[in-house]
Formats: C-alpha cells, structure tokens, sequence
C-alpha cells in the first residue's frame, strides 16, 4: 500500500510569471477591455485595475513601503483589490487584517507586522490612526470608497505600473493565523509560492483564460477570499464580481446576473444559506460550471442538494494561512464524499506517526499530515521558534490528523490542535479562555468547540463562579462581545461548580466536549 502521494508537474503550457502583479500587466495588454470587478454599481476593467494599481503603487511608495510592509483594514471591495495588488507592486508585503477586530486583537498583529503604512477605509480611519500612533513611522492612507478614490487612477492614461516590478523570491503577504499558545503568528510568503498556487489550482481544475466569471462572497482579509478574488482570477483573466455583504437572496441575484460559472463560496454555511431561500428555485445556473469550498467539511447531504438543485458540484479542498492548495477535489475525475480530495502539481503529501512525525503512515492509517511545494510558507514572522517546529526537514506539520486511501484521496477526522473551525475561522481557546478569565466573576474558564450544522462549528464556554458570585450566561456573553470579533464570542454558557480536571491543575477538556451538548 502507498505510504507517500507525491503530485505530477504542472504543465509546462500553463502561463508563469515572476509575480501576479506581472500577470495583471499581461492580462491587461492581453485584455485591456475586459471587466475585471463589479461591486455594487461599480465596475474596472483590466487597464483601468492596472493604472489604479500602479497609482497606488507610486502613493505607497512616497510613504516608505518599498521593502516593508502594508497593512490593510478593509471590507471586501475592487478598493481592497487595489490595496493588495499596490502594496505587492509597490515592493511591500500586504499583511490583510480583519478590520473587525478589537484594539487588543489588532494591537500584537500590528507589532508583528511592524508596517511602513496601513490602508484603510474610511469607517476604519479612528482605529487605524490608534494602531498606527503605537508604530514608529507608520503612515495612514485612506481609500475612499465606490471608486472615489482609485477611479481617479484608473482614468488617467498616463498612469501606469511601476517599472520596477516584485522577483520571485521578493516577499509578497502575511497572512495571520495561530500559534500553539494561541498567539497568532504571520505566515510569510513570497511571489513565487502565489504564482504556483494559481498554476496548480489551473492544472487540477481546467479553466478558460480570459473567459470565467466568479463571484465573490468570503471576506476578501481571510486567505480564502483574498486568493480565490484577487489571485486566481487576475492570472486567469476573470471577471469578478464582489458581493460585499452575505445576504443569500443577493448572492442569488448576481449568480444570475452575472452568468456566473465559478463560485468559490467557501465553507458550507454559505451554500446551506443559499439552499434554504426559495429564490433559488427561479434561479438561472445555466453558467455555472463549478463552485468551490474550503474552510471546514461540508455534509454530504448538503454536497448532494446543492448538485442536485443547481446542476454544478461543489469541489472541496484543503488549505490553510501557511499555503495552499494542499488538496484539491478532481475537476475530471471521481470525486470522493468527506475526502478533500488529491495531491495538486509539485506538492508532496506524507501522513506520518503522530509521537515522531517522522514514520510513514500505510494508506488507510491515522497520522499527522505534513506537506512541502512552492506555494507554502516560508516562516512565520519574527518566530524562529515556532518556524522550527512547525517546518522540519523541508515539510511542514499542519496539525491535521487524516489517512490516505488506497486511490490516494487524503481524508481529515481531526485536528491535532485544540484550534475550533468557525465557519472557516480560526478560534484558538486559549485567547476565549483569558476573555472568560478577565471576568471578575469568574474563577475557572474553558472554551471548547460544538458540531453547529451551519457553521461547522461554535465556542460553547463552560464556567465555574467565584463563591457568592451572580452571572449570567447573557451577562457573560455581552462580556465577550466587547473584547472579541464575532465569530470568536461564546454562542451559549454552562456554569458548573468547578471544572473536571486530568491532573491538580490541568482542566480536562476532553471531558467538557462530553457534555457540550
């Protein structure tokens, strides 16, 4: 039986570059006339992306980025696409933070990311200006929406791409996610792995340069969106269309509209929103051709509704901050329920014994899957430590736990970390449990994660009160909000006189999970 998948070479016709703002300059002298965004009202072509980008460019740079950093505090729009296409172009790594974070959220990414300016919206000015007054030297650009803004670039002819564009090895992005103390950590990338991330997704999943329309629903700061809207589709050639806001009946509107034929969706709570409106029964698919889902598993039931209701397949796969793809779904091939499918191009995929990570694990046995390729990360950012432990001997341990089939489609049952997938977010306990904590109320705290059908998963906190204290599960929960983006805040509160523990201090949240329901 295989004991290690190994993927083939991509092909040698695929189009590579030395960065993807060189794939925005070829697409727009290969296709200048051709809609590159299309967000509310407001629209780009590819020339007109092109010169706001490089406008952009010229702007960041007078502010010191070449060579540094830029971090962005924005919302899914073409703006957030010119931010991330500029600072790359501009020379600088493009760190997206979700704007919807708290100041002690936001504050230790800052300090990692250490920016030469951060980009914003508007409605995101005040805290921008609070995060960059703790910076040395770091500026504040804001971008005013709807086109107000990068419009003025894209109608000057004269405006063009910096001459000096990024090298392959250059530093390109910093993507945010977790660390084993719950601390995040920025996963750092260079234009080369970016470039091998959309050749590899053309090879598995057969595309038409110059001819797709994809929509857009994932927030564009998470590495799910902002790969799958400004990536992929600008080395393709794709139109995008940007839908700011999850609103299911909206997003079936512009499916339609738009005579959409690749929706990369994202985790299974959108395509579950979606089947349960009525619209989509009166709903053209016509178009669509392939939907996409990554972020956390997708019930077979659902997989099957969605086929059976739009005519296209939803194609799982498997990534993560520290790269992607990892796995994909076939295009033109069998397809198998609850796998995430096979090995990309140039990728190399062991499942290894969990004590060692060094023993191969047969097919069909349980172990950590480690993976190497161009597209994953290089290091996490002012982390040697935790770099070391997570990259050894070239591969790179994700923390998931799988096997590998005999036909060589990579199955996830678990994750070695005690990280809760909400919605194909990230919730690391620990950072839940020093929120729980910090109530004067509380003497013990502990959050776990429970099935949610809509969401993969929720944080349920279990608690135990100080004597004589009087809380609430709604009073805690408020508590929560305050100091956490939403996704991470407690969906429910069960109060126990103390909590089980393995050993004298050590909380047992094995046994917790047993009474989450």
């Amino acid at each position: 039986m295989p004991t290690e998948r190994g993927g083939e070479r991509i092909p040698a016709d695929l189009p590579s570059y030395p960065s993807i703002v060189h794939a925005l300059a070829d697409t727009a002298r290969r296709v200048p006339g051709r809609l590159a965004y299309a967000c509310e009202g407001q629209s780009l072509t590819y020339a007109e992306l092109a010169r706001a980008v490089g406008g952009l460019a010229d702007r960041l740079a007078t502010l010191g980025a070449r060579a540094s950093r830029v971090a962005l505090m924005m919302t899914t729009s073409p703006e957030m696409a010119v931010a991330s296409l500029g600072a790359m172009a501009a020379g600088a790594q493009v760190a997206p933070l979700n704007p919807s974070y708290t100041e002690r959220e936001m504050t230790p990414l800052l300090a990692d990311t250490e920016p030469a300016a951060i980009v914003c919206l508007p409605e995101f000015e005040a805290k921008a200006w609070l995060q960059a007054a703790k910076l040395p030297g770091c500026k504040v650009e804001v971008i005013e929406p709807r086109g107000a803004t990068i419009g003025k670039w894209a109608r000057d002819a004269g405006m063009t791409l910096p001459r000096t564009l990024p090298a392959p090895e250059d530093r390109s992005c910093i993507f945010f996610t977790g660390g084993t103390t719950g601390v995040p950590k920025g996963a750092e990338h260079n234009h080369a792995g970016l470039i091998a991330y959309c050749r590899q997704l053309t090879a598995i999943w057969p595309m038409t340069f110059d001819a797709e329309r994809f929509l857009m629903v994932a927030p564009m700061f998470h590495v799910f969106g902002h790969h799958f809207s400004t990536l992929w589709p600008v080395y393709l050639g794709a139109s995008i269309a940007l839908v700011p806001r999850y609103k299911p009946e909206v997003v079936l509107a512009e499916l339609a509209h738009h005579k959409v034929t690749v929706f990369p969706g994202g985790p299974s709570a959108i395509y579950i929103g979606l089947l349960a409106r009525l619209e989509i029964d009166a709903t053209d698919f016509s178009a669509l051709r392939v939907c996409i889902s990554g972020g956390a598993p997708c019930p077979g039931a659902m997989l099957e509704a969605w086929e059976k209701k739009t005519g296209a397949p939803i194609l799982e796969g498997l990534g993560m901050s520290e790269g992607a793809p990892v796995t994909c779904s076939p295009a033109n091939g069998p397809r198998k329920l609850l796998s995430v499918g096979i090995v990309p191009p140039e990728t190399d995929i062991q499942v290894v014994d969990l004590e060692t990570g060094t023993k191969k694990m047969p097919a069909g046995e349980r172990g950590e899957i480690r993976v190497r390729g161009p597209q994953f990360t290089l290091g996490y950012r002012n982390r040697p430590e935790e770099t070391a432990n997570a990259i050894r001997d070239g591969w790179l341990y994700t923390g998931d736990v799988g096997y590998f089939d005999d036909d060589g489609y990579l199955f996830v049952v678990d994750r070695k970390k005690e990280i809760i997938l909400v919605g194909g977010y990230n919730v690391y306990p620990r950072e839940v449990d020093e929120v729980l904590h910090s109530h004067p109320a509380v003497q013990e705290a502990a959050a776990v994660g429970a099935p949610d059908e809509f969401r993969g998963e929720v944080v349920k906190a279990f608690v135990a009160l100080k004597p004589g204290a009087a809380l609430s599960g709604e009073q805690l929960i408020a508590f929560c909000a305050e100091r956490l983006a939403p996704y991470k805040v407690p969906v429910a509160v069960t109060f126990l006189e103390a909590l089980p523990k393995t050993g004298p201090a050590k909380i047992d949240k094995l046994a917790l999970k047993g009474l989450r329901r």
